[in-house]
């Protein structure tokens, strides 16, 4: 379950939160965002194999949203909702919904939910390369691909990149990078991450890009999508 992506885009933190612990418990990886166009822009950007989506968000309707992923995407797409009305289920099924779950819900039903819809679909490939212009960045076997090119990371560099990339346009400080990557974070090693963020800078642009990790100096570094 480890490569296993999943992206949730709900607007209230405390679901998210305990959506993110049951799946993370069980050994999937997890990136939450609490707006529509952030979540969509991940989605462009990053290969995904199943969305959890809020249908009430702040910056737009749960419905649309997921018309505008099945443009360009087939991965699962699993509704959350406070609503139960038998009419909402039958739209959001009917325009490319997988599944449906509404608040309050049980964790281990929204587990046992997501394994189910994972069944058919497992995918690991970007799933915008047949109609996007722009090479993609995304992860496959604990490694970056920029262009469908290898960039050949270390476990180090990977466990970086990663958090980087899990919250496009997040600083992260050089002790958090430090966490990520599950070294000691004492003063005299924190530097260290420098020099991996050069390395993985330099296999960026060796497969065509040095555009996506900035500095924000005094503070650290993050990830920018082209």
């Amino acid at each position: 379950m480890s490569c296993i992506q999943v992206v949730i885009i709900e607007d209230e933190k405390a679901i998210a939160d305990t959506l993110i612990h049951t799946l993370e418990m069980d050994g999937f990886k997890v990136a939450w965002f609490s707006t529509a166009g952030a979540g969509l822009e991940h989605l462009k950007a990053i290969s995904t194999d199943l969305l959890i989506l809020d249908i009430g968000l702040p910056d737009a309707n749960g419905f649309e949203l997921c018309k505008q992923i099945r443009e360009f995407s087939s991965l699962p797409i699993i509704f959350l909702t406070a609503r139960n009305d038998e009419i909402d289920r039958v739209v959001g099924l009917e325009i490319g919904g997988d599944d449906y779950v509404t608040k309050p819900f049980s964790p281990r039903e929204m587990l046992a939910r997501v394994k189910l819809r994972l069944k058919p679909h497992r995918v690991s490939a970007p799933l915008l390369d047949s109609f996007q212009s722009k090479p993609v960045l995304y992860s496959e076997n604990y490694d970056y691909y920029y262009a469908k090119q290898s960039l050949g990371l270390t476990a180090l560099e990977f466990k970086v990149l990663d958090k980087l990339v899990s919250q496009p346009r997040q600083v992260f400080s050089r002790e958090q990078l430090l966490s990520s990557a599950e070294l000691c974070q004492e003063s005299m090693y924190a530097r260290n991450i420098d020099s991996h963020i050069k390395a993985i800078r330099n296999k960026l642009r060796t497969a065509g890009t040095d555009e996506l990790i900035h500095t924000k100096r005094g503070f650290g570094y993050f990830y920018e999508p082209v």
